[in-house]
């Protein structure tokens, strides 16, 4: 991880060294072009100064004298001014003066119009008040005859009414007397109740008056609590303003500065993720394509390494078969065993591992020598005894012996018969033996001795019947001897075609080998290509998500401070307002507050004055109502006694009024008669006067009339002749008021040239400040500065735009170059020590890591040693015989090597464990557990059902390896086997007595005594 960490902080420090460099290259460029924008800004200053001094004094000169052109402008536009007022004043005396006299025409008209149309109504008047008269005439004599028939009735009914008025006033003069006492009683009676009703109302309306009064006055003064209250709340709501007021102000002038930063910053930001967007996509296309080449690259060598552990397990099974001699029968390999024969006399192996044939004749040579190519090979004649005996005694079957080396003596002998026949090869030519045997072989293997190769069946048959005693081998694998022919299908693949196919099963694997290290290098050349690649993405994606969360910041920190400083200004306004609103209504409530004071006090004072005044009325009201209830008993006895003489006089009164009713109908009909009469007679008396007075009238209007037309018309052509003077005094105004606004258009131009000629002024004022950085006054006052004009000032003004011109074409120039390159060069040194410093750091992990993978290989290689070698023993103990080894599958790469178990147990061969049975697997696999357990101990070790495969014999050797290694270590089993509990020293036990009780039972056990306890 630390090595790691270097190499990626030393790939990042590369890349910022990079990235420095380019900096200084690029700053190096702007340093220089500053020098030069520095020397073109100088001289454009110096010349400015003279170009800017000339011109304001050219542009002072045309201010003076436009200024005075305005001012003789000014005077002459008053004097015209006084004439049109003079002028003016006199058009408006005449325009009075007609307006008076249309309105007195219009009068006089009025009046002659007025004057005849009331003529026209008194002339109308008058025909009406003639047909009217003629009207009232005829109702006069009707009323007469009606009149005189009217009193004819009414005498009748006269003599009538005074009978029944007489009968009327008795009975009323009997109840009248009756009446006055019952009344004055219930007068009495009335008054008392009055005065008492008059009494409790005016008890009742105290109260409410001192209930309404207590309740003003307790709302008088709740109302000042609650307005002084709001006066507080409204003095404290206005401190508040205040102070946010001043803070929002603050805020606003920090916002301001703030909010410029925040611009900066974020263009700043923007830049720097463009750039590494272009980066990114530079970086992911390239990553894109080493990928796809790793990826191909990958599966070659996954092929390749797929292809190589096929052939890999073809050679390691071409080895196992060759070394356990599967070739051979079972009685050859049964006599191969290690310990096979006693007294060190094993046998050092076949005949076929001493012999390899040409890969041409590998196939004949196996099937014409298989039963010679089985031959056990041993060192003396006292081991092919010993060989024999064994297979006499023991072991079933036959077996033929080679004697080996020095023991061989004076058997062999050279042959001289050998057949000299072109087209036919010895046998003895195409075969070599290793280990000493020689050419002595010949005379030990007839066969090999007197074996020749020949080119076809034809020839060999030839050459059999020529030479009986030799043997001749065709390519297709017959054998020719004499009058015999051998040939068929091969039985099996012999051990010299083993030993060719291991050859080159093994050649091929060394190729193999080769192309997987080749395709493996190239990955990881890839790999790491592409590791330094995605650091570098990783690296500009990082950069990049910084710069998009700084722009995204920036750009939300602008946009914030934006529209926190409107919100802050709205805030101000709101502010502004609510303490203006706020001053209102505290005056407005101070004034509210002092007024329900003096209420409350008023309220209070009437108050307890209506208490007093409600006790006094109380007393009186008692007294008013015992006097009350005895005025009503007796107005109530009286009242009943005036009830039937009531009756009486009502009955008279019924019949007197009947009469009496008709008598006054007849006595108004008179009555109405006569004054229809008297109203005739009037209007005719009073129309006929007014028809008179009519007449007179009209002479009057007809005057009047003649009268006002006369004035009108007279009125009339005066107000013509003052219309034709005001014609003539407008035309002058004309005239004057045109000249006066061309002498305000003249003075209003050159106004708007002093403008112009203002506003130049002082853009070219402004100029020197942000140009030759000099203020206006000491460039005028400056008499150094030579004053130019005309050509000669154009011609400086062309070689200031020159340089200008020159300055723009440079482009953005960055005055703090030299600074920042200076800056940068410092980096670049602090930046070439800490790449030196982890180049080191780099190099030393290096060599620590190197150190540890020998330390570890040691380590691992003692400790594979010591358990292989533990794992080998316990299995022979636990087998009772057998052998079996651990053996790493990448010798040469210990750390990604796998392991084999190759077990071998008793009467069988070596095998990987895998192709053991169940209970030999498990077998091995506690032998195995035992070797390690015995290279690291423990006090203490837990077992769980490993005898589940074994049978009582395995158990029973399981059981004494344990026993034996408890003393050192304490083992807890878990088991079912009776064999394995009955070497336990104690047992320990769960049984269920009785349903739902679990009971824990344990037993000790010690030589042939049992004791019991149950827990």
């Amino acid at each position: 991880m630390r090595l790691e960490s270097s190499k990626q902080n030393l790939a990042r420090v590369d890349d910022i060294f990079e990235e420095v460099t380019r900096q200084m290259n690029s700053l190096k460029r702007q340093a220089s072009k500053a020098e030069r924008y520095a020397a073109a800004r100088d001289e454009l200053r110096r010349r400015l100064r003279v170009v800017l001094a000339s011109r304001m004094a050219q542009m002072d000169t045309e201010q003076a004298r436009l200024a005075e052109e305005i001012s003789a402008l000014t005077e002459r536009i008053n004097g015209a001014a006084g004439d049109i007022g003079t002028l003016e004043a006199s058009q408006h005396t005449f325009t009075e003066r007609g307006y008076d006299l249309d309105r007195e025409a219009q009068e006089a008209q009025n009046r002659a119009n007025a004057a005849a149309v009331e003529l026209e109504r008194a002339a109308a008047r008058e025909s009406s008040n003639t047909e009217r008269v003629n009207e009232l005439g005829v109702r006069l004599a009707a009323a007469a005859a009606e009149l005189e028939q009217t009193h004819s009735q009414l005498s009748g009914i006269a003599e009538e009414r005074a009978q029944q008025r007489a009968f009327m006033d008795t009975a009323a003069t009997e109840a009248k007397v009756f009446r006055q006492n019952v009344e004055a009683c219930q007068q009495t009676a009335r008054a008392a109740a009055d005065e008492a009703f008059d009494a409790e109302r005016q008890l009742e309306a105290g109260r409410r008056h001192a209930v309404h009064l207590l309740t003003m006055a307790v709302n008088a003064r709740n109302t000042t609590a609650q307005g002084e209250e709001s006066l507080a709340a409204l003095e404290r709501e206005a401190q508040r303003l205040e102070s946010e007021m001043g803070q929002a102000q603050h805020e606003l002038q920090n916002l301001g500065v703030q909010s410029g930063q925040a611009r900066l910053r974020f263009d700043s930001a923007t830049g720097a993720l463009q750039r590494l967007e272009s980066e990114i996509a530079a970086l992911r296309v390239k990553l894109q394509v080493l990928r796809a080449h790793e990826n191909g690259v990958r599966g070659r060598a996954n092929q390749l390494r797929s292809e190589q552990a096929t052939v890999a397990g073809r050679r390691n099974s071409l080895e196992a078969l060759i070394h356990d001699h599967s070739y051979s029968t079972d009685t050859v390999r049964r006599l191969l065993k290690p310990g096979a024969l006693a007294n060190g006399m094993t046998p050092v192996g076949t005949l076929a591992d001493f012999i390899e044939v040409s890969g041409e004749h590998e196939d004949v040579v196996d099937e014409f020598l298989r039963d010679e190519l089985n031959y056990v090979v041993v060192e003396s004649w006292g081991a092919a005894e010993e060989g024999v005996r064994l297979l006499k005694s023991g072991v079933d079957g036959r077996a033929t012996f080679l004697i080996h080396q020095s023991a061989q003596g004076s058997l062999w002998e050279e042959g001289n018969d050998l057949i000299s026949t072109p087209g036919v090869t010895p046998l003895k030519d195409a075969i070599r033996v290793l280990n000493g045997f020689g050419r002595s072989l010949e005379a030990i293997l007839p066969k090999l001795r007197y074996g020749y190769l020949v080119e076809s069946s034809v020839e060999a048959q030839r050459l059999a019947g020529e030479f009986s005693h030799a043997f001749f081998l065709t390519p297709e694998g017959e054998c020719f001897h004499n009058a015999t022919v051998t040939g068929g299908k091969p039985a099996s693949e012999g051990p010299l075609a083993l030993k060719r196919e291991l050859r080159e099963t093994e050649k091929r694997l060394a190729g193999l080998e080769s192309s997987v290290a080749r395709a493996e290098a190239e990955a990881v050349e890839l790999t790491r290509t592409i590791a330094e690649l995605d650091a570098q993405l990783e690296a500009r994606s990082s950069e990049r998500r910084q710069a998009e969360h700084d722009t995204a910041d920036q750009g939300a920190a602008l946009k914030q401070m934006e529209t926190e400083a409107q919100r802050v200004e709205r805030r101000l306004q709101d502010w502004t307002l609510q303490a203006a609103r706020n001053k209102d209504a505290r005056e407005a409530k101070s004034i509210v507050i002092e007024q329900k004071r003096e209420e409350a006090s008023r309220l209070e004072t009437e108050r307890v004055t209506a208490e007093a005044a409600l006790d006094e009325q109380q007393a009186q009201l008692t007294a008013l109502r015992q006097k009350r209830e005895g005025l009503q008993q007796e107005a109530a006895r009286v009242t009943a006694e005036l009830a039937g003489l009531e009756e009486r006089r009502r009955g008279a009164e019924a019949a007197f009024q009947r009469i009496d009713r008709l008598h006054s109908e007849l006595e108004r009909r008179v009555l109405a008669i006569e004054q229809q009469r008297a109203a005739a007679e009037a209007e005719r008396d009073q129309r006929t006067r007014e028809s008179a007075e009519l007449a007179r009238r009209e002479q009057e209007l007809i005057t009047l009339r003649d009268e006002a037309l006369a004035q009108a018309q007279t009125l009339t052509t005066q107000a013509q002749a003052l219309r034709q003077q005001l014609a003539a005094m407008e035309t002058q105004l004309k005239t004057a008021r045109s000249a006066l606004d061309q002498l305000r258009e003249d003075r209003a131009n050159r106004a708007s040239e002093a403008a112009k000629l203002r506003a130049d002024l002082e853009h070219l004022e402004a100029s020197c400040l942000t140009e030759v950085n000099a203020e206006a006054a000491l460039l005028r006052a400056d008499a150094e500065i030579a004053r130019m004009a005309g050509e000669e000032l154009a011609a400086e003004e062309e070689i200031c735009r020159a340089l200008r011109q020159r300055m723009d074409q440079m482009g953005p120039v960055n005055m703090m170059a030299l600074d920042e390159y200076k800056e940068t060069a410092d980096r670049y040194a602090f930046l070439d020590t800490q790449r030196k410093d982890l180049m080191e750091s780099i190099e030393n992990t290096q060599e620590t890591i190197k150190e540890i993978d020998q330390i570890s290989r040691t380590k691992f290689d003692e400790a594979f040693a010591r358990i292989n070698e533990n794992f080998g023993q316990v299995f022979t103990r636990l087998f009772h015989g057998g052998q079996a080894f651990l053996r790493l599958t990448d010798v040469e790469n210990q750390a990604e090597s796998g392991l084999d178990l190759v077990a071998s147990p008793p009467g069988k061969k070596l095998q990987n464990v895998l192709l053991l049975s169940g209970g030999e697997k498990s077998m091995t696999a506690l032998a195995l557990l035992v070797g390690i357990f015995q290279f690291q101990p423990s006090p203490f070790c837990v077992l769980d059902e490993v005898d589940a495969a074994l049978d009582e014999t395995n158990v029973g050797r399981l059981a004494d390896l344990l026993d034996s290694m408890s003393k050192e270590t304490q083992f807890l089993i878990v088991t079912h086997s009776k064999r394995m509990m009955h070497a336990a020293d104690m047992i320990y036990g769960v049984t269920m007595q009785e349903p739902g009780v679990s009971k824990v039972v344990s037993v000790r056990l010690g030589g042939n005594e049992q004791q019991r306890a149950t827990a």
